[in-house]
């Protein structure tokens, strides 16, 4: 379960009270009050995509493929109240990759095709990106679950979620419009990160839950995370890069680090002047929204905060080179927001915020993913639970302005 942060009422207060106390002039009139911008989009509807009460499904991805159809990546695994267990993790030895598809964004295929199945432990988050080739990518990591005589002779330090120990990333890959998958592709461990695999006690390949993207030049982007202490827990954000369509991967550079804050789930994204940019979800920064930018092609970037909470983002390129960013809101109310930023994302602190859903029923819902549908409508999906019920992923129609 993620960590949810309370907002800071007190700090709301005392800038009441000093705004209270402060002496006002008679001689000047006091300026009239900006005028609110309008969202750029509405909400027409909302929708179940996949719902199996047996099933915790999460964390999905959609791209549209070049003949139309929409392809939906998302990671099931069995609900354990249905082994009489107290609850549900992130975590689960039967956790895979699997995928449904639409050629409206609207009507879906009712069971769930598996995309991978890895062979030593359970897959987190499938990112999709869909390659000006034709070929899909398809990014994800691993959980192994050991015994305790295995526990005992594990290579230090290693990485321990819950019950499970964690493998680091892989990709698979389609070159048939997702009819069958190849791999797992491993990417390069990054030096910054300090655990090892509990698989052979290799140092863990790189990994991360978040957009990759193709450049202009086809270069694929992707932001992954690294360790850089295990206790406390911190960890940072960086770049690696690969000019063969995924196949093979090189470190570029330090995207976010910080002597006390964390960065780790984050998409990439390059805007048409050719910018780089992160946007990078944070840990121990009062779950406050970063940016990081990079204007020399990924050589050295610069971070800083956005101006508003939520996690983890996902940024898609508009039809008109506007850019929908849109992220979960794991404080009360739950739900889905969204923002529209202008083509080279300057705005993202004055963009005004679209709220399309504050009905969740507690913190574990969101990581929504958005495809646009035609030129005047957006699909947003993302997983979804009402009253602490069954986990499932579901999905917002907008319609642009």
């Amino acid at each position: 379960m993620k960590k949810v942060f309370k907002p800071a009422i007190w700090v709301f207060l005392t800038c009441l009270a000093s705004i209270a106390m402060a002496p006002k002039t008679v001689s000047e009139p006091e300026p009239p009050a900006p005028r609110e911008a309008k969202p750029q989009a509405r909400k027409v509807k909302d929708l179940v995509i996949y719902q199996d009460e047996r099933f915790y499904s999460s964390f999905p991805s959609i791209i549209k493929k070049p003949n139309g159809e929409y392809l939906l990546a998302f990671r099931r695994a069995p609900d354990r109240k249905g082994f009489g267990e107290k609850g549900t993790s992130h975590v689960d030895p039967n956790s895979y990759l699997v995928a449904v598809r639409s050629k409206d964004g609207e009507n879906w295929t009712k069971e769930p095709e598996l995309i991978y199945s890895h062979a030593f432990g359970g897959s987190q988050d499938p990112c999709l990106l869909q390659l000006k080739n034709g070929d899909i990518l398809c990014a994800s990591y691993g959980w192994a679950f050991l015994r305790p005589d295995g526990v005992e002779n594990l290579k230090k330090p290693f990485f321990k979620g819950g019950d499970a120990y964690f493998l680091g990333g892989y990709l698979v890959r389609s070159t048939d419009g997702a009819k069958t998958w190849q791999g797992p592709i491993y990417p390069l461990h990054i030096e910054p990160e300090i655990n090892y695999s509990p698989l052979g006690g290799t140092p863990i390949p790189a990994y991360n839950r978040g957009a990759l993207y193709e450049g202009k030049s086809g270069r694929i982007y992707w932001v992954v995370a690294s360790s850089d202490s295990n206790s406390p827990k911190k960890t940072s954000n960086h770049l690696i890069v690969s000019d063969d369509k995924g196949l093979t991967w090189k470190y570029q550079s330090v995207v976010a680090i910080d002597d006390k804050a964390s960065f780790n789930e984050a998409s990439a994204y390059e805007t048409p002047k050719g910018d780089i940019i992160g946007f990078l979800r944070t840990a121990d920064m009062d779950d406050q929204a970063c940016i990081a930018r990079s204007t020399d092609g990924g050589k050295s970037f610069k971070w800083e905060k956005m101006g508003f909470q939520g996690h983890p983002m996902q940024a898609m390129r508009l039809a008109d080179n506007r850019v929908m960013l849109v992220y979960g809101y794991r404080h009360k109310p739950y739900g889905i927001r969204a923002r529209i930023l202008n083509a080279e994302c300057t705005d993202y602190k004055t963009a005004p915020e679209i709220v399309l859903r504050e009905d969740g029923g507690n913190g574990d819902i969101g990581y929504p993913w958005s495809v646009q549908l035609d030129k005047n409508r957006v699909l947003v999906v993302y997983y979804y639970n009402l009253n602490n019920g069954t986990r499932h992923i579901a999905g917002s129609i907008l319609e642009l302005k």
